[in-house]
């Protein structure tokens, strides 16, 4: 009795086993790879800390402020009730995000904030330049691939700010 197997790769994320068993009688077993999950595992993490307590820690008076007000707006907008990520961002709701490059998928916040030293991060979007019409009325502020910094809520108009907000929830 003896037992060949040969793999046969069928496209670049599915694998073929073929099994022939030689025994008294000859059986030929087809058999497709257990397809693995492509979760992604995160450092960011959604924690049990208190959001209010996290925001009173800010030593900057205005950002702590102003971190209120943005807290109160995504709140608002969303609908839910925000999380301390990890130990510095605020986030509201949670939806799994699959990329595009590489298939791999990561359960990330919907909306969020983190009031860093330098400026306010707003997570608002998956691609910042889809709100390109905005971002001209908005005031102050720069971009990154999924972020808007804002130094200060006085910098910028909030009313182009909650708009922002609220297309970012609808398109998700």
């Amino acid at each position: 009795m003896f037992k060949i197997t040969i793999g046969i790769f069928l496209s670049l994320q599915k694998r073929a086993a073929l099994a022939l068993d030689t025994t008294e009688t000859t059986q030929i077993r087809c058999t497709m790879a257990e397809k693995k999950s492509k979760l992604a595992e995160i450092k960011t993490k959604p924690t049990v800390a208190s959001v209010e307590d996290f925001i009173n820690t800010i030593p900057e008076e205005q950002k702590r402020k102003d971190s209120f007000v943005i807290l109160e707006m995504m709140k608002e907008a969303s609908g839910e009730e925000p999380v301390l990520w990890g130990s510095s961002l605020i986030g509201f709701g949670t939806k799994r995000y699959k990329s595009a490059a590489t298939g791999r998928e990561v359960d990330w916040l919907k909306i969020g904030f983190s009031p860093r030293k330098a400026n306010l991060s707003l997570y608002i979007s998956v691609g910042i330049a889809e709100h390109a019409e905005a971002l001209k009325k908005l005031g102050k502020h720069k971009t990154g691939v999924g972020c808007l910094y804002i130094n200060k809520l006085a910098d910028v108009d909030l009313d182009v700010l909650k708009g922002m907000i609220a297309a970012s929830l609808d398109k998700k």
